[in-house]
């Protein structure tokens, strides 16, 4: 099934990066080192949460996204949109302007992944009908989480719920659509606009399928200014027969926090935000919280409206989404029939995501035996630590610097602390440290002129 390779959208351009460690201190899964003045990434712990590109001062961390120009090499070019690009632009910008704008820029067809869950949620509930035993379940739609879950709680994996997220359906309900129509399948290229990272990484390399139905993904910061420009120069195409379709109320507010959470069943907690879905996810599983039967999360804060490749304020974001599931909501005998409907049984026959695997980042080696001595010598190694998590390792704590030294990345006179006990003792002079922390911060942090 999957591949044993992550698919990494978040890229360190080393040239740029000044060392400062702000990305180290914020990766959730301790993914970041520095290295000779440079952030390193350790590609087995990245989750693509884009925690680090939010905080990056000098822009050295980019978000890798295809060339526009390979839409051209189909002759029919479909454009998935999330809600969320609705919302990011001011409400007297209507969805059919978008929608022109786009088509302008070269797709022949648009549509919105949310449509899938008119279909997705039945699918869902009767999903968790089917296993209560592996309660509590959670959503697979925040491939961030999946791969948190992968790599910091792999014993949960279990509990991910094994259902293809909007936008896999809707693409594979546009292709076939399209199929139905006369064209020929390898015609077809269908685009993904993106809010995020990890979705990259889950077109690219994904989780619990062979391929993505997906040909390509645009970062939406850049379909998002290259709209907006058109809509306010008017250079679009006036066609109000664009937006053949609204989407339902519940599928308008999806991609927020509460979206799915809303219309399962039972105690059902929604928690955005990847360090809030860590400290829970924890409690979970030390048995602190009980009795709950579906999380929904979502590893950016306000969920898709928060993503990284997002323009707008976020909440302003779902304050425009809300308000027009409201409307919708209130025109609802006016709301065209959703055709994804009429393929309900084509979308279930390939709607289940295969097995998904543990990759846990905490295993130290392939040999369990290996891998028990090795977690004992980390807990040797932390009581000659200080356990103060300073960071001038070049690690973001103790703990990690003690398993890289276990696992040869790192030794422990890397340690600030330890670097002084040793020149007190003789065992290393002061032109050995310097050399050292050289080795971790580069030659330019420790030859400035003060």
């Amino acid at each position: 099934m999957e591949s044993r390779v992550f698919h990494h959208a978040l890229k360190i351009q080393k040239e740029q990066c000044i060392g400062c460690s702000h990305c180290m201190n914020v990766c959730p899964t301790e993914a970041i080192r520095v290295r000779d003045g440079k952030a390193e990434l350790f590609e087995n712990r990245c989750i693509d949460c884009g925690e680090c590109f939010r905080v990056c001062p000098v822009n050295a961390i980019i978000i890798e996204q295809d060339d526009f120009n390979k839409i051209f090499q189909y002759k029919y070019r479909v454009a998935l949109l999330p809600a969320v690009l609705i919302g990011q632009f001011p409400e007297d910008v209507k969805a059919s302007q978008i929608y022109n704008v786009l088509l302008d820029l070269g797709f022949t067809d648009v549509y919105e992944v949310e449509h899938a869950v008119d279909v997705l949620q039945n699918a869902m509930l009767n999903y968790a009908k089917r296993n209560e035993d592996k309660k509590p379940l959670i959503s697979s739609f925040c491939p961030a989480v999946i791969r948190l879950i992968q790599v910091k709680f792999p014993a949960m994996v279990d509990h991910i719920i094994l259902l293809h997220p909007p936008l896999d359906i809707s693409a594979l309900y546009y292709k076939q659509k399209l199929i139905d129509q006369g064209v020929d399948e390898s015609d077809i290229g269908i685009f993904y606009v993106t809010p995020c990272a990890a979705k990259i990484a889950a077109v690219k390399s994904p989780v619990g399928e062979d391929k993505s139905p997906i040909n390509g993904v645009i970062n939406m910061d850049f379909i998002f200014n290259k709209v907006y420009a058109g809509v306010r120069k008017g250079d679009f195409t006036n066609n109000e027969e664009s937006l053949k379709e609204n989407l339902s109320p519940e599928a308008t507010v999806w991609s927020l926090t509460n979206g799915e959470a809303d219309v399962m069943k039972g105690r059902c907690l929604a928690i955005d935000g990847v360090h809030n879905v860590m400290d829970f996810l924890e409690k979970i599983e030390n048995e602190e919280i009980k009795d709950v039967d579906f999380l929904e999360l979502r590893a950016c804060d306000e969920s898709c409206a928060g993503g990284v490749l997002t323009t707008t304020n976020r909440f302003l974001t779902v304050e425009r989404l809300r308000k027009r599931a409201r409307c919708l909501g209130e025109n609802k005998g006016k709301r065209t029939p959703n055709d994804m409907i009429n393929y309900t049984q084509f979308i279930n026959q390939g709607i289940e995501l295969g097995k998904i695997k543990p990759r846990s980042m905490m295993k130290l080696d392939e040999d369990m035996a290996e891998a028990m001595r090795k977690m004992r010598r980390v807990k040797e190694i932390m009581k000659c630590l200080p356990k103060v998590d300073c960071g001038a390792c070049g690690a973001p704590n103790c703990q990690a610097l003690a398993e890289d030294i276990v696992q040869e990345r790192a030794v422990i006179n890397h340690c600030i602390f330890i670097q002084r006990i040793f020149e007190k003792k003789g065992i290393i002079e002061w032109e050995q440290s310097y050399e050292i922390m050289k080795e971790i911060w580069g030659n330019d942090k420790l030859n400035r002129k003060c």
